[in-house]
């Protein structure tokens, strides 16, 4: 967060500073993240429960509102694409693309030009999830 302190009056400024020190003393009186923690395991284990019946894996820590889901692991990929000047730069396809390539691309080559021997040819854009491809009948 950044305020541009130069736009302020004096006015404003002195209320800023006023509510920084309100929350300032707010945050010295909480006891230790790790203290109310303990206290939150030892209470759990004493109704016969584990942090993470109550609040899921990770145990709810996570700063953010609401139950934490898991990351989505996506599986590891082989690499679609090689750099002909450098081998040791390749991509998957997954992700932004390597400046090289952008690089390449921008000077007008194609980017089946790249592909790894053995590897799929680049497919066209599939739809968007949810959306229904309609394909007209032929008279």
């Amino acid at each position: 967060m950044s305020i541009d302190l130069s736009t302020l009056s004096p006015r404003e400024l002195g209320a800023l500073i006023a509510s920084a020190r309100k929350r300032q003393q707010q945050l010295a009186k909480r006891s230790p993240a790790s203290k109310v923690r303990a206290k939150l395991t030892r209470l759990a284990k004493a109704e016969g429960y584990t942090i993470e019946e109550l609040f899921g894996p990770g145990g709810g820590a996570t700063g953010t509102r609401g139950a934490a889901r898991p990351a989505r692991k996506l599986g590891k990929v082989p690499p679609k694409y090689r750099n002909p000047d450098n081998p040791k730069e390749t991509w998957t396809g997954r992700g932004k693309q390597p400046r090289w390539l952008a690089a390449e691309l921008a000077k007008g080559r194609d980017i089946s030009e790249f592909l790894i021997p053995g590897v799929t040819k680049p497919t066209a854009a599939k739809p968007a999830a949810g959306k229904r491809v309609v394909k007209k009948a032929k008279k």
